[in-house]
């Protein structure tokens, strides 16, 4: 086989596999993805609210361009994720008032029930907004893995984000950096 045939083949892989992601993710505009100012975002994602302590059924839209808001992506069958718990926990209530807080699980509903996440959430003893992306579309802007913690500030913009498993310290003070830049804006 020649060299060149080899290279038109490859091309022609890599052409299909664009193809398909775009067909099965769309194709993300610029705009979407940077503002004007060049930081990182996209069109806020609705969300699908449990009723659970601190949460009411509902809808929210991620990010919320009114208030700095925290957003833990997770699965109830994540170690890690089930490890943070206590650690999420004391980071809300050490700023909880300031930061809005939301958690979410892309688990499909014939995989994991409601009042299956609704029990989960009341093991950890979790009392803030929880929800359910069963599109996904969090994880695809964010990555494949959780647990993930993501930081808007009140103008939607990605401040921070980072995945694995987070201390209450390392949340607080990502979250202050990101209230103190907020109030300087």
């Amino acid at each position: 086989m020649r060299r060149r045939d080899v290279l038109a083949g490859l091309g022609s892989v890599g052409a299909l596999a664009t193809a398909g992601t775009a067909a099965v993710y769309g194709v993300p505009s610029i705009s979407a993805l940077t503002g004007d100012d060049g930081e990182r975002r996209h069109d806020p994602v609705s969300i699908r609210t449990l009723d659970a302590p601190g949460s009411e059924p509902g809808e929210i839209s991620i990010p919320n361009e009114e208030q700095v808001m925290f957003v833990d992506l997770f699965a109830t069958d994540c170690n890690p994720c089930q490890e943070q718990m206590p650690e999420l926990r004391e980071a809300h209530e050490r700023i909880g008032d300031e930061v809005q807080f939301v958690s979410v699980t892309n688990e499909s509903d014939d995989v994991v029930a409601d009042e299956d996440i609704v029990e989960w959430w009341d093991e950890y003893d979790a009392n803030w907004t929880v929800g359910r992306d069963t599109m996904s579309d969090l994880i695809v802007h964010y990555g494949a893995a959780t647990p993930i913690g993501i930081a808007f500030d009140s103008d939607g913009r990605l401040q921070w984000e980072e995945s694995g498993r987070k201390t209450a310290d390392q949340v607080v003070t990502e979250l202050e950096a990101v209230l103190e830049a907020d109030n300087g804006s």
